[in-house]
């Protein structure tokens, strides 16, 4: 759709000459390139720019199906060559200097061409797309025909360039890869092939890798196997199994940027890395040029070079940095020396040489163009200076028709000078007298937002600045009035466009601000007028902040209900024309004749389809008649402003550049600037309109104070409505200074006051102390900071909580793997005394899965287990000689069956483990000599799994009990530890109760359960509930202080009797016998009373010591006691723990060696994948290759059969040249001897062709020669070498004597033989092409066999390594431990020949030998028998053939005879009489029903006939009633028939004819019902035939 479009418009185009493109400014984007010595050419948007560089003059060439793809230049022929950039592009060929086009291709490429590359000699072209094809295509340009083609998917290159010396050779590279492509030629056919260049890695060294589909290694390991190749390791099988690399093994390459050719056809590559390569092209053997250093000074930093493009010159290279310097590499064998030759401003990107080599163009990153002359006095010129980026805005200068260019600007219609509008919101406006060198004359800083749109009205009255906050400023226009600002007004943000109408017939200037509203898919108006006397009264327009008043200055409101991308105001300010954004629409509104309020929404009045798609924007000319539309589609449209026609158009830009961006018109009209928005190009048109003249224009008038421009001055520190602002706030203030006072007094009282509460604040105590920031007065200030406080106490709860998730999220899932998964929980046991610590296997249940597994697994052992004892039994059966033996092979079996059963439980040191001592079954599991297939190995895992299961779990039953008497051992010291402390207590010892109690270990759950002791922090309680919690305490406490003052007789007990009301035997220890109160005096004082109540007070003493002694000691006998049964019970416990520690080492050593079968099992399961994965590899590497072979040996065959056409039609030629030689003379015999040898010597004689002199200069500085074509070059050899053919016809050299005649007719036969030798010439170099081509066909074809020879023989090596693997089994043997070893033995420890044999092979191979010796010996007995029967049983075998003859005629006969179903059924039935009685009874019961049913039907038809004997009695009568009414007929009949015959015979003619009709129709009715009849008697004979053979079959005679 589009393609149609835009040949529709170029058709237009073509046709319209009104408008056309002046000229054309744009910047190299692409690689700048020589058409001939003095002119370069570059793709700019649309146009390709011819510069001549001595002259600086342009020459344009437009591609008319929009914008310039790539581009190349052939030299020689001086042609231009160009794509185009749409869906299925074409190549354009153009001549230069003529630009006309010569040749159109058209390939097959779907999107795009990145590189296109011509031939240095000959007429070819390269080219390559971008996706989906990623095709390189060859074209001989010339002829319009790809001569090859190869696509390489996913591959994108940077660079392409053809071998100056050999167009054979093609180089294509990227930032990965360099790639050489060879042109392979035979005949007429061309063939693409590719190297890729194995490129160092970064740091400079060369791999050496390793050819991973053929092992080169003959590693080997008698253990583990044989080594395979990374690509079989990772089970890789097709075709990336050639290319696989490990991780490891992957290096970092260099990466090249740019390369170049030598005239030795080697190759100049240029790395990131700062490395230069030296590739040969014919082996492309690579070499890192290694650098000569040289003492740098200090300040120079250029330490690394990364070159960006590279020039090879004779001595060297010419190389670009990114530091902006020109390099000369001097390149001397394998290394370099650098050297500067030139520096820029910006980094170099291009470099190309002229096709003279006497100039050296320089390209820039920005797209700046220098030449550097190499002459005598070097001349280094700037040709173009481009700037960054695309063009902004541009406007042309009134009056006349030069232009002006910069980001929003705008020139003055009235004055000489230009608005510049910045991001920082400033106006500048510049004095552009002096179109080359503008300057700065006045700066208006307007407001902190940046400026979107800069306009001046139609005479240069007013300037409209609008900015980014919807403020539009108005300024004077007139630099008289130093750019007055007048003031501003506010509209929505988002300013769109501003357009003006201001005539000179009216003294007003209205405006209109476009505001898109793209949220509610709108569009807001709002217009304005502005007077021409605003200047002088501006003040009263506009209030003290400088915003203009919209009662003043009318300001209206309008909304369309769509979204409009521009809209303009036509010049009768009654209409606006909008451009639609969504639909491509060009919409006229109307406005309304009446003033309005608020909002005013406006219809649609005129539609027209804009042609356009995509956004738009529209503008009127100077004097409004013309309306000039433009859209990203690239297309100008100028329409009549009226009536909306289209006039003229034109495709200035593309579509893929987003279009156009802006535009500006000349105010005569005649030039319209038009900037593409992304392609960077300027392009001027030139439209001659006849209508338009310069007497129907009233330009502007200059100001007159032009003059009066002065310097730019300072720009000021705040903008214009700041300070329009203060000004605003220092009035307001002069204005309420009194009330402003009061206020400022009453701040300072209350700062006062602050200030105290804030001192009083220091002095109270930290809880009640305050924050500083609690002081402030500034309430929202106080909200700000609470608001971010809680801001980020939310934030940081929030991140805690979600913190927290996390962790509690990873502890759920390790708990849920390592713990709730857990059927058997991880845990262990310590010993009381000893420390030994045993613990249990952790296990997760089976799944359902592996118990099915295990299942099928055990049914099929059982059955396999079934199946070998029925197998030897029916093997080992052996007939039956005579009765006497037969018990004792009953005795010889039960031994076997014996061994069999001995043989089940195979050894330890066969079995590899020691799992039959924890009593688990092995008797399944097959021997380690028989698991050769995979589902043997995959079983026997399986049962290891399974017996390993067993272990843990007979284990873990063990560690269970043992954890239960632990448990018990705990409770039981507990319970003797109570007393224990009791007497402790009461004998007041010092020592410690040994109370055992379970670690974390010994109980790991109790890890995951926080108890509330291991808690630190202060438990959080919530206000609500800490008061609830005390008013519950209060009474509480009271109750217990009430019942703790009411308790007197529990103090008096305490005080009394310690409490008890009994005194125990524990007590005796705290009783003391009271002493008298006499002790107290001195003994001479005591009385004989207080003597004995002393000395009964000592015995009582002794006595209560006595007690307190046997006491203790029966306490101290009790502890004692108590602590050895404990001492016993846990030392007892420790043993048995000891006991479990042995099982325990035991059941790991056991778990141990079956994983270590399992893990051998699995590593042999392994290996035979990677075999099976290698051997699978090499067979599809084998297809591949052998699928290649075949197509190498049809290239051989074809390259075969066309040589051999070739060299036919060449021998034809030799052959007729051969005779052209032989015949001259026979053609001449007539003429004399002399003569004839004269003209034969002169037949002899070729002209002498001088060899073009290339120019000495010319010779030394090109290093590749001059650029001749090759087809150029044979035609100019060719042309020449017939002119000297005409020379030598000339009839000045022909000899005397000889008639002319003659020598014409020598002159045509030598002609001839001259050609056809040309003809062979050329022949015979098109014959060396082709057997070049054969040969490296053949060669191919012979790597390819030598691929598949190597193949075969890793096939072969590999099925040997099969085998090898599958018949050495790793078995585990166990060894007897602590065995003594011999001294000096002399055994043998080379066992790499000897194989492992099972004993019993050997002893059931002896006893099987045994028995074959006793088995020969019985047969000869039996042989001697045997003979002797012979005769005996030929007579018997005579006798019972006769006997066979008899039967078998007896069977003959009996198969004869007739057999009935009955016989039939008396032969088969086992239980014939009891059927035959069952079926009489039935047929009794059956003639008894009917015979009962008999006499029920006479009765029945007794009492019918009586019925009908009355009926016919009634009948008799009515039938003699009927016979005389029938005579009566008759009679009247009769006459009837007279009557009829009196009357005519015509009715009975019609009567008998009726009457043979019905009786022929009768008769076909009976006939088919007769046909029917007997196709039914025939189907019922068949099926009776049917049941008669069905009752009675045919005996079939043996």
């Amino acid at each position: 759709m589009a393609e149609g479009q835009e040949r529709e418009e170029a058709q237009h185009l073509a046709g319209s000459s009104s408008l056309s493109v002046r000229w054309v400014q744009g910047f190299p984007k692409q690689n700048v390139q020589f058409v001939n010595n003095e002119t370069i050419c570059y793709p700019s948007g649309n146009y390709i720019i011819f510069i001549n560089i001595e002259t600086k003059e342009k020459t344009l060439l437009q591609c008319v199906s929009g914008i310039v793809g790539v581009m190349a230049t052939n030299i020689p022929y001086e042609v231009v060559a160009f794509s185009d950039r749409r869906l299925n592009p074409l190549i354009y060929i153009y001549d230069f200097p003529g630009l006309t086009q010569r040749i159109t291709l058209k390939g097959n490429v779907l999107l795009d061409y990145t590189l296109l590359t011509f031939s240095y000699c000959g007429t070819y072209l390269a080219s390559y797309s971008s996706l989906p094809e990623f095709e390189l295509a060859l074209w001989n340009w010339e002829s319009q025909i790809i001569l090859c083609k190869q696509s390489q998917p996913g591959v994108d290159v940077s660079q392409m360039t053809f071998n100056p010396m050999n167009w054979h050779q093609l180089c294509l590279s990227s930032s990965t890869t360099v790639t050489v492509w060879t042109i392979e030629k035979s005949n007429q056919e061309h063939y693409l092939t590719a190297k890729s260049v194995k490129l160092p890695t970064e740091d400079g060294s060369l791999l050496n890798e390793t050819d991973i589909i053929f092992s080169n290694s003959k590693l080997k390991d008698s253990i583990y196997g044989p080594v395979f190749p990374v690509s079989a390791i990772a089970g890789l099988v097709g075709e990336e199994a050639e290319t696989f690399r490990p991780k490891d093994d992957l290096h970092s390459l260099l990466h090249p940027t740019m390369h170049c050719w030598t005239p030795t056809s080697e190759l100049y590559v240029g790395c990131e890395e700062s490395h230069l390569l030296r590739i040969n092209g014919d082996t492309l053997k690579v070499t890192v040029l290694n650098k000569t250093e040289e003492p740098a000074p200090l300040e120079d930093k250029r330490n690394l070079i990364r070159p960006i493009t590279l020039a090879y010159q004779k001595e060297g290279i010419f190389a670009s940095g990114t530091d902006g310097f020109v390099y000369s590499f001097i390149i001397k064998d394998a290394s370099y020396k650098v050297q500067d030759f030139i520096e820029l401003e910006e980094p170099v990107e291009h470099l190309v040489f002229s096709p003279n080599y006497k100039m050296l163009l320089l390209q820039t990153e920005k797209g700046s163009i220098h030449t550097y002359t190499f002459d005598k006095q070097p001349r280094f010129n700037k040709v173009l200076t481009a700037c960054d980026g695309n063009f902004q805005a541009l406007d042309f200068i009134t009056p006349g028709n030069k232009h002006f260019m910069s980001t929003v600007l705008a020139c003055s219609p009235s004055s000489l000078s230009a608005a510049v509008g910045t991001v920082g919101g400033a106006v500048c406006f510049l004095d552009v007298s002096n179109a080359k060198s503008p300057q700065e004359v006045h700066r208006a800083f307007l407001s902190e937002a940046s400026v979107q749109d800069v306009v001046y009205d139609q005479r240069g009255m007013y300037l409209f600045v609008g900015t980014a906050e919807g403020h539009i400023f108005l300024i004077n226009a007139k630099p008289s009035s130093s750019f007055q600002i007048l003031g501003f007004t506010e509209v929505e943000k988002g300013i769109s466009q501003i357009s003006t109408v201001s005539l000179l017939e009216t003294d007003i200037v209205e405006v209109m601000v476009l505001i898109p509203l793209l949220e509610v898919g709108k569009s807001r108006l709002e217009m304005f007028t502005l007077p021409s006397i605003l200047p002088q009264v501006a003040a009263t327009f506009a209030d003290e902040r400088g915003r203009l008043k919209d009662q003043i200055i009318h300001k209206f409101l309008y909304e369309i209900e769509h979204v409009l991308s521009s809209a303009v105001l036509d010049f009768q300010s009654n209409r606006i024309l909008g451009f639609c954004s969504h639909v491509p629409y060009i919409c006229s509104y109307l406005l309304p004749e009446k003033e309005h309020t608020g909002i005013c929404v406006l219809k649609p009045f005129q539609k027209l389809q804009s042609r356009h798609y995509g956004h738009g924007k529209i503008y009127l000319s100077s004097h409004g008649l013309w309306l000039l539309t433009t859209a990203k589609d690239g297309i100008l449209y100028i329409r009549d402003a009226h009536t909306l026609e289209t006039l003229v158009w034109c495709q200035s830009h593309s579509y893929q550049t987003q279009g156009i961006q802006s535009l500006k018109i000349s105010l005569d009209g005649q030039d319209i600037l038009v900037n593409g928005k992304n392609d960077g190009t300027l392009v001027c048109l030139k439209w001659k309109y006849v209508l338009y003249t310069a007497s129907q224009t009233q330009l502007p008038s200059i100001d007159s104070s032009q003059e009066e421009l002065d310097s730019a001055q300072d720009m000021k520190k705040i903008s214009w409505i700041q300070a329009k602002s203060q000004e605003a706030i220092k009035k307001e203030v002069k204005q309420f200074s009194t009330k402003r006072k009061e206020i400022k007094k009453a701040i300072k009282a209350l700062a006062k006051t602050v200030q105290n509460m804030m001192e009083e604040n220091e002095t109270v105590a930290f809880i009640a102390k305050l924050e500083e920031s609690e002081f402030s007065l500034d309430l929202e200030e106080l909200e700000r900071l609470h608001d971010e406080s809680e801001e980020e106490v939310a934030k940081i709860r929030n991140d805690t909580e979600m913190d927290n998730l996390a962790k509690r999220y990873l502890a759920e899932l390790i708990k849920e793997e390592c713990w709730n998964s857990m059927a058997v929980k991880g845990r262990s046991l310590k010993c009381f005394h000893i420390p030994y610590m045993v613990e249990n296997f952790p296990m997760k249940e089976r799944t359902a899965e592996e118990l099915k597994e295990l299942e099928s697994v055990l049914q099929q052992k059982k059955t396999e287990a079934e199946c070998l004892k029925l197998r030897k039994e029916i093997v080992e059966a052996q007939p039956a000689v005579s009765l006497g033996k037969k018990h004792q092979e009953e005795d010889d079996e039960e031994d076997k069956e014996n061994m069999i059963a001995k043989d089940t439980n195979l050894p330890n040191y066969l079995l590899g483990s020691l799992s039959t001592d924890f009593g688990v079954d092995t008797s399944f599991l097959s021997s380690q000599l028989e698991l050769h297939s995979r589902e043997d190995k995959v079983n026997q895992i399986i049962l290891l799994k399974d017996i390993i299961y067993k272990v843990k779990t007979i284990f873990n039953n063990e560690f269970n009990a043992a954890y239960k008497q632990k448990e018990f051992e705990i409770a039981r010291v507990r319970e003797k530890n109570v007393r224990i402390q009791e007497i402790i207590l009461d004998l007041e010892l010092e020592e410690k109760v040994w109370q055992p109690e379970f670690e974390e270990c010994e109980k790991p759950e109790r890890t995951l359960v926080v108890e509330d002791h291991e808690i630190t922090a202060s438990k959080y309680v919530k206000p609500w509930k800490k008061a609830k919690g005390e008013l519950i305490m209060t009474p509480k406490l009271e109750r217990w202080f009430a019942f703790q003052s009411s308790d007197v007789r529990q103090r008096a007990l305490m005080d009394m009797m310690g409490g008890v009301l009994e005194v125990k035997k524990e007590d005796i220890l705290k009783m003391a016998v009271p002493q008298p109160t006499f002790m107290a005096k001195p003994d001479a004082l005591w009385s004989e009373e207080e003597k004995k109540q002393f000395k009964d007070y000592e015995k009582k003493v002794k006595e209560l010591n006595e007690e307190r002694d046997k006491y203790r000691k029966s306490l101290e006998a009790e502890m004692k006691k108590l602590q050895s049964i404990i001492q016993e019970s846990t030392q007892s416990f420790d043993e048995y723990l000891k006991r479990l520690f042995g099982k325990r080492v035991n059941a790991e050593m056991v778990v141990n060696q079956e994983e270590l079968k399992i893990n051998n099992l699995l590593f042999s399961l392994l290996l035979d994948e990677e075999i099976n994965s290698r051997e699978l590899c090499l067979n599809n590497y084998l297809a591949r290759k052998q699928g290649k072979k075949i197509q190498t040996a049809a290239a051989i065959q074809n390259a075969k059969e066309d040589l051999d056409t070739y060299k036919e039609y060449y021998d034809n030629l030799v052959a007729e040249d051969k005779v052209l030689d032989r015949s001259f003379k026979k053609e001449f015999s007539e003429l004399p001897i002399q003569q004839v040898d004269v003209l034969y010597k002169l037949f002899k004689r070729r002209p002498r062709i001088p060899k073009q002199k290339t120019h000495q200069d010319t010779a030394s500085v090109v290093p590749f020669g001059e650029r001749l074509g090759t087809d150029r070059l044979n035609k100019g050899a060719s042309a020449q070498f017939m002119k000297a053919m005409d020379e030598l016809d000339n009839i000045n050299n022909m000899p005397e004597g000889l008639d002319v005649m003659v020598w014409e007719h020598f002159c045509a036969t030598r002609r001839a033989k001259v050609e056809n030798e040309q003809k062979v010439k050329q022949k015979a170099a098109g014959l060396m092409e082709m057997l070049a081509f054969l040969r490296k066909r053949i060669e191919d074809d012979e790597k390819v066999q030598k691929n598949i020879e190597k193949v075969f023989h890793e096939l072969i090596v590999l099925q040997e390594e099969k085998v090898e693997f599958q018949l050495n089994l790793t078995i585990q043997i166990l060894l007897k431990q602590g065995q003594v070893e011999l001294e000096n033995f002399q055994l043998t420890l080379d066992y790499s020949d000897a194989i492992l044999i099972n004993k019993n092979i050997i002893e059931d191979l002896n006893s099987v030998i045994r028995t074959q010796g006793q088995k020969k010996v019985s047969s000869m007995v039996e042989s001697k028998n045997v003979h002797k029967g012979i005769y005996q049983m030929e007579w018997e075998h005579k006798k019972m053939e006769m006997e066979m003859e008899d039967l078998n005629q007896k069977a003959w006969d009996i198969q004869m005879l007739f057999f009935s179903r009955d016989r039939q059924k008396f032969l088969n039935e086992p239980h014939y009489e009891t059927l035959i009685a069952i079926q009489i009874g039935i047929m009794e019961q059956t003639i008894a029903v009917l015979d009962k049913t008999h006499k029920k039907n006479v009765e029945h038809c007794k009492k019918l006939l009586k019925k009908l004997g009355r009926f016919s009695n009634h009948k008799d009568v009515a039938n003699y009633t009927l016979s005389c009414n029938l005579q009566e007929e008759l009679v009247a009949v009769s006459e009837r028939r007279d009557i009829c015959n009196a009357i005519g015979s015509k009715l009975t003619c019609e009567k008998i004819a009726k009457e043979r009709y019905d009786d022929m129709m009768q008769q076909q009715k009976l006939t088919s019902i007769s046909k029917q009849q007997t196709e039914q008697i025939l189907i019922l004979q068949a099926e009776v035939e049917r049941l008669r053979m069905r009752t009675f079959p045919a005996l079939v005679p043996m």
